[in-house]
């Protein structure tokens, strides 16, 4: 069974870009039980949409919990070519190491950023999946966005977080 993830990029989290903390350090252990129990419930392909914040760090669990798990997939969702353009060279390296260890990578869309790529691999990362989970503040975005979009799949169970 497959489970994606969404979620908030830096601005929108408490932590913003600085991952320490005791309110990280216990967000990141709740969300890192909240995969390892989607696994023990069956769930052994997770798609991430590689975004910065919430996309990244699912995606750094998995990797992780993979260890002890080797049936577990993962896909990354990249949504344009150039979606690191204008990230800083942590964050690209961060990205970069991840894509070296997933299990598939997929170009949602061929060709550069656009109005809409983000909504698109949302759209695929939904249509793909079974179960979602969302971390999720309440405020308007492609995080409300792709959770309303996985409302709409009655087949797709979904779990939401907060920070």
């Amino acid at each position: 069974m497959k489970c994606c993830f969404t979620g908030h990029r830096p601005n929108k989290l408490p932590w913003r870009y600085k991952e320490e903390g005791i309110r990280f350090f216990f967000f990141r252990r709740k969300l890192r039980k909240t995969i390892l129990n989607t696994i023990n419930d069956g769930y052994n392909y997770f798609i991430s949409g590689m975004a910065l914040g919430i996309d990244i760090l699912c995606t750094e669990i998995v990797l992780e919990l993979k260890k002890g798990h080797p049936n577990i997939k993962l896909e990354c969702a990249i949504p344009c070519l150039n979606q690191t353009a204008n990230w800083n060279d942590e964050s690209k390296t961060r990205y970069d190491n991840i894509l070296k260890q997933a299990d598939k990578i997929t170009y949602v869309s061929n060709c550069n950023y656009y109005n809409g790529c983000m909504a698109k691999r949302n759209k695929y990362m939904v249509d793909s999946s079974d179960m979602l989970i969302a971390v999720y503040n309440g405020s308007e975005g492609g995080t409300k966005q792709t959770i309303e979009m996985a409302k709409k799949k009655a087949s797709l169970k979904i779990v939401l977080l907060k920070t």
